[in-house]
């Protein structure tokens, strides 16, 4: 089973509160979000391997780490994932960025997909799937679905927030991907929203209705 990680770094948890807070305006909430990936960004990359180069300093040559040729790719969930991707760009500026368009039915639920643009050679990429929100999973399944019939392998899942019955839908149905939020919150109501959440981010982002 795919692992669920929180990144519970106070950084993240103290900015993460005023994401959530009604009152943050849309600058303030777009300027937060932006701060969060970066941060969870470092911890998403914790696992990147490493080889040794040689180095010359002012003083002596020596050795020192670098990315192993580890290629990524970014694929933030149109419309809310962008507003993560240039946070995540400030430490990785060599990805690639690919998108994914889905809207969630507002009756069933559903994701309905609209827009698949992809890197030509995203098969061998790491890929990060970017979305602020995990409610009921199924707009982190359809764009992993995506990736999947495309033949994608290595998948990660980064979310702000999540609900437990989206973390265990995407857990059951690709059992294969981790999952990185920056905090699991209560449930979903009944309206799949998730509690106590911090409303569309969508809208707060780009200050729409």
């Amino acid at each position: 089973m795919a692992k669920l990680v929180i990144c519970d770094h106070p950084l993240i948890q103290h900015k993460l509160t005023f994401i959530r807070d009604v009152q943050t305006n849309t600058k303030d909430f777009r300027e937060l979000v932006d701060e969060v990936a970066t941060l969870m960004a470092y911890e998403i990359t914790r696992d990147i391997p490493l080889e040794s180069i040689p180095v010359e300093t002012p003083v002596i040559k020596t050795e020192g780490k670098v990315i192993s040729g580890r290629m990524l790719g970014l694929i933030p969930i149109l419309r809310a994932g962008l507003g993560m991707l240039d946070g995540v760009l400030k430490l990785l500026p060599a990805a690639k960025v690919g998108h994914v368009g889905l809207f969630r039915d507002p009756e069933t639920f559903q994701p309905v997909e609209y827009y698949v643009k992809l890197p030509t050679d995203v098969q061998e990429r790491e890929l990060i799937v970017i979305d602020p929100m995990l409610a009921t999973g199924g707009s982190a399944i359809a764009a992993i679905d995506v990736l999947k019939k495309r033949g994608c392998t290595q998948i990660k899942m980064m979310n702000l927030i999540a609900a437990p019955e989206g973390v265990k839908a995407v857990q059951d149905a690709h059992p294969d991907v981790d999952i990185y939020v920056a905090a699991l919150d209560e449930k979903l109501d009944e309206h799949g929203y998730i509690v106590p959440g911090l409303g569309d981010a969508g809208d707060r982002l780009y200050g729409t209705k």
